[in-house]
């Protein structure tokens, strides 16, 4: 196995074939082994990891701890709910839909940042968990006495996406084969992340992301340096609310029907939890965590299947085992990986560096007391 991955390494050309062709053909080979089911869940894994790569622009790399992610999620899905279903009776395209939607979620990115930009620490966590509740509650309530969000009932018979006559939420034959509409969902959902992977990478290594790494370390530093610190934060804050507002558009098409039981808190945890998970700041690390975070919760249904096949009843729901094993994963990453388990090399050398002062000042204390 360690002769292959360093072939491939000597060769990135064909490394990158084929994985392009293993992202290809993952779909057909998921729904061949483990059935149509399993196609949706890989969908709900790029939705993720495009929620998490957003997230990751405000949390990884300026350093913002946002707990109201999820709200910039509910705008994008509403906006495109309003605009592409009978609520309104509007039905534009959804290659205009997505870009007003995602406009919408960071002008609201900038309205949450605004008020913040001297919150620093627990107290950012509390404003920010605060915004997404409001925005929830507004969503929950909005039925009257102009019915705008509908309540608690959702929106639903919301438009999938369209090109031409051609829609992805019907299916389509390809050289004799019958392509299910996960599986064309799947396809639009790469090319996103794919394109919000370049977004993060190109921000990272630009003069805007070397920004928001020196604000993180040290924002009093950052703004002795010359950095414009408020305008930087906010502008970390609108791009990755951008990002949630444009996933959750792909989410509303994608389910046909929304409510605002789908944008509780547990959802922003679960989206902060798969950054720490895989490794804050770190591309590769945030979809590892995305990945297992959404996965391993859906592996997890069939305990109740086994528990009835070999008990004859469920002992242990699988909800609670599930919230279970994620707290006791969260607790193991915290004191065994605090970097996550992909960590960027920068948090590597962070902790590297607090281990290592740790013990030089525990060093010190013994030989003052000796």
């Amino acid at each position: 196995m360690v002769m292959i991955v360093d072939w491939l390494r000597r060769n990135p050309r064909i490394a990158f074939v084929l994985l392009a062709v293993g992202l290809v053909a993952l779909p057909f080979l998921v729904d061949a082994g483990l059935g149509r089911s399993w196609v949706r869940v890989l969908d709900f894994v790029l939705l993720y990891a495009m929620l998490a790569l957003g997230l990751n622009i405000v949390v990884g790399y300026a350093g913002l701890l946002d707990l109201g992610y999820i709200a910039f999620y509910a705008l994008g899905a509403y906006l495109y709910a309003w605009l592409s279903s009978p609520h309104f009776g509007l039905h534009l395209p959804f290659w205009l839909v997505l870009p007003i939607g995602a406009g919408l979620a960071g002008l609201f990115g900038v309205l949450l940042g605004a008020p913040t930009l001297r919150l620093r620490g627990d107290y950012l966590a509390i404003v920010t968990l605060g915004f997404g509740e409001i925005i929830r509650i507004f969503m929950n309530n909005l039925n009257a006495p102009v019915n705008i969000t509908n309540g608690p009932q959702g929106i639903n018979l919301i438009d999938p996406v369209r090109i031409g006559d051609f829609s992805l939420g019907q299916g389509a034959h390809l050289l004799g084969l019958q392509i299910s509409s996960p599986h064309l969902y799947y396809y639009l959902f790469l090319a996103m992340t794919l394109a919000t992977i370049f977004v993060a990478l190109r921000l990272q290594d630009s003069r805007i992301g070397r920004a928001w790494a020196a604000i993180r370390e040290d924002e009093v530093a950052a703004a002795a340096m010359g950095i414009n610190t408020r305008n930087i934060k906010l502008l970390a804050f609108a791009m990755g609310a951008m990002f949630g507002g444009l996933a959750g558009g792909l989410f509303a098409s994608f389910q046909g029907f929304i409510s605002p039981e789908s944008f509780n808190l547990m959802e922003s945890i679960m989206i902060l939890c798969m950054i720490v998970l895989g490794g804050m700041g770190n591309i590769p690390g945030v979809l590892l965590g995305a990945f297992l975070l959404t996965v391993l919760p859906e592996a997890l249904r069939y305990v109740g299947d086994w528990q009835r096949h070999v008990l004859g009843h469920v002992a242990v729901d699988p909800n609670d085992l599930r919230m279970l094993l994620f707290g006791l994963a969260m607790v193991v990453m915290m004191l065994f990986r605090p970097a996550g388990l992909i960590p960027s090399r920068q948090r590597q050398r962070e902790f590297s560096a607090e281990d290592g002062a740790a013990e030089q000042e525990q060093a010190s204390l013994y030989d003052t007391k000796a």
